[in-house]
């Protein structure tokens, strides 16, 4: 529920941006800073730093339950902490120094540069408040304790809408950005005293000496190729901002309250595999490839058919999403009908983006360095520079968000078919089964749920009226459409959440290519 209530904060936060700013060229400098805690937010919570340290502590907890002398939870947090720490303060300082010079190569046709410098340089706090936050959600998670860091993304947009209602009469839009380095803060202080908690119920035990320098090297390869998919992943921000920024004021704009309200539906189906992504990580760190397996394959089926469930009520009813949740203060009728054009060109690429956050944490939940997934990444990122750089001339800003879906795609179906020994070795076949199935119900409900919004809308009813039929009914036809499909939704995904047993048991300590026998941890083992 707390994660849910982060999210609607942030569609709150932008609405109350939207309200206040509009969709100008005020707002389109804010946003051009606003891509640090994006890339932050990528790179520190959700994906990068987790996926590398998710199974760090994973395995670390399963030395521990084995009774290997001393803790080797502390003793990684001993090893790693101060490094990170040192490194995140480092990052930020050099971004709020190189602030001009960022503006101008990630949006050189911007009108204001001046205002996105200032913003950008109050947004740079955010990457050791981002950091520290993504640490302890890490180790949070791994403890198997997900109220916290449920909690931080409540924090966040408390703070800064709270400090955009309180500044920005004043400070103008440089209020929000201010609002990102109080948010921060406190997203760091909802998880400090369960971490703190955490740590203490083993504090009469020593922790381990860090001497194994040759582990150092394989520690610093995971976190190469984890941080380098999780930035690659996030430069396709870097490419819609750059391209709209030569079309004129207010597409930036546009296209960032798109995407935001697009992706919410995806947003809540990963919920489910942020849970699930220890109990990966712990299945491989136990030698259970079968359980692991079966994990990854009910949690990309569930995700599946929500976001698809979802995507199809924000193509059939995006102009009144937009017209209820943003039209009203500096933000116009124009403005709506250009954000629910390019929101429902979003849409289309919902299911890549819910595949890629899905399979992503499967390459990783071993611990182990893999290049693939940025390999993958690096294609769909060209793809989408290629397809926006040719779309973005005679389509504007829906050929950006076109470019978007595309590359997201294509990043998927690469990930999707390396799946096997660089991964979790899922059933391919399988896997596109549960896409395929619900991928046909959600194109037939966003056809009806369209045509009966716009019946509602044409016989005079208001948005409201409009939203509720069209949402009604597309969420109707797929429930019916479902099961006739044989579709493994909800239902059927979660009656089979048990843990799912090996045919044959095995001890806990085998080796095999997915688990400890290729992972060393940068302490010395205790064997």
């Amino acid at each position: 529920m707390l994660s849910v209530a982060g999210s609607v904060l942030g569609l709150a936060r932008d609405q109350a941006l939207a309200r206040l700013f509009g969709a100008g060229g005020e707002t389109d400098a804010f946003l051009v800073a606003w891509t640090v805690p994006e890339f932050a937010a990528t790179l520190l919570i959700e994906d990068g730093l987790a996926f590398a340290l998710v199974p760090m502590f994973s395995l670390a907890l399963a030395r521990r339950a084995r009774g290997v002398a001393g803790d080797p939870v502390r003793a990684l947090v001993a090893s790693t902490l101060p490094r990170l720490a040192l490194a995140f303060t480092a990052a930020g300082a050099l971004v709020a120094v190189a602030a001009p010079a960022l503006v101008r190569a990630l949006a050189p046709g911007l009108a204001d540069h001046a205002l996105a410098v200032d913003c950008t340089r109050l947004t740079a706090t955010c990457v050791v408040s981002f950091g520290l936050a993504g640490y302890c959600s890490a180790a949070l998670r791994a403890h198997r304790r997900f109220l916290a860091p449920a909690a931080i993304y409540v924090a966040y947009n408390t703070g800064i809408i709270a400090v955009m209602f309180v500044l920005g009469g004043r400070w103008g839009v440089r209020s929000a950005a201010a609002g990102v380095a109080v948010g921060g803060v406190l997203m760091v202080a909802a998880q400090l005293p369960s971490l703190l908690r955490r740590l203490r119920s083993h504090e009469g035990e020593r922790p381990s000496v860090v001497a194994d320098e040759a582990a150092r090297p394989l520690a610093l390869a995971l976190f190469t190729t984890v941080l380098l998919f999780a930035l690659c992943r996030q430069s396709q921000v870097l490419i819609e901002r750059f391209l709209a920024s030569g079309l004129p004021s207010g597409a930036i704009s546009h296209l960032n309250y798109a995407q935001k309200v697009a992706q919410i539906p995806m947003t809540l189906s990963l919920m489910l595999c942020t849970v699930t992504f220890p109990v990966v990580a712990r299945a491989l760190a136990d030698g259970d490839t079968v359980r692991a397996r079966d994990r990854v394959e009910r949690d990309v089926a569930l995700a599946a058919c929500l976001v698809l469930l979802g995507a199809a009520t924000v193509v059939a009813c995006a102009p009144q999403i937009v017209h209820l949740l943003f039209q009203r203060g500096a933000f116009t009728a124009a403005d709506t009908a250009a954000t629910a054009g390019v929101m429902r060109v979003y849409a289309v690429g919902l299911l890549g983006q819910t595949v890629v956050g899905a399979l992503a944490r499967s390459y990783f939940s071993a611990g182990r360095a893999s290049w693939y997934p940025f390999g993958a990444m690096a294609v769909g990122v060209l793809a989408t520079a290629v397809v926006g750089a040719s779309a973005v001339g005679p389509w504007g800003v829906r050929g950006i968000a076109a470019a978007n879906a595309a590359g997201i795609t294509v990043t998927a179906a690469l990930l999707l078919a390396g799946m096997g020994p660089r991964s979790v070795p899922v059933r391919v076949r399988r896997v596109l089964g549960d896409l395929g199935r619900p991928l046909l119900a959600a194109a037939v409900a966003t056809g009806t749920g369209a045509l009966a919004a716009d019946r509602v809308t044409g016989a005079g009813a208001g948005a409201a009226v409009s939203l509720t039929v069209g949402a009604a009914t597309v969420g109707g036809v797929f429930a019916v459409l479902c099961p006739a499909l044989r579709v493994r939704g909800p239902g059927t995904v979660l009656r089979s959440v048990r843990p799912v047993r090996s045919p044959s048991p095995r001890p806990v300590t085998q080796r095999h290519p997915h688990g400890r026998s290729r992972f060393r941890f940068p302490f010395r083992a205790d064997r």
